[in-house]
């Protein structure tokens, strides 16, 4: 399985990643060691994530995601959506 992610950060930033183990990179960003962007803005926490195929269709999800603006990325978390459908209708 592959997932693509969004973690909101201590300033109300959202973190957007991909990972085929969850779990295990949600505890690598709150070590800190998760990346250079989320080391300085801990704590962090999950806010949703999306389960895909292949690694492909997650770093192409996690590229459209990034593209959006943060309104956008705080209407798909509400929205509770699939990302596609989402993205659809922008």
């Amino acid at each position: 399985m592959n997932y693509v992610y969004i973690l909101r950060c201590r300033d109300n930033s959202l973190y957007t990643g991909w990972t085929n183990n969850l779990e295990k990179r949600i505890e690598t960003h709150k070590l800190g060691k998760g990346s250079k962007y989320t080391r300085s803005r801990l704590p962090l926490r999950l806010e949703t994530f999306f389960i895909l195929k292949s690694k492909n269709e997650a770093l192409s999800l996690e590229r459209k995601i990034k593209s959006l603006t943060k309104n956008q990325k705080e209407e798909l978390i509400l929205s509770k959506k699939d990302p596609y459908e989402f993205m659809k209708n922008l």
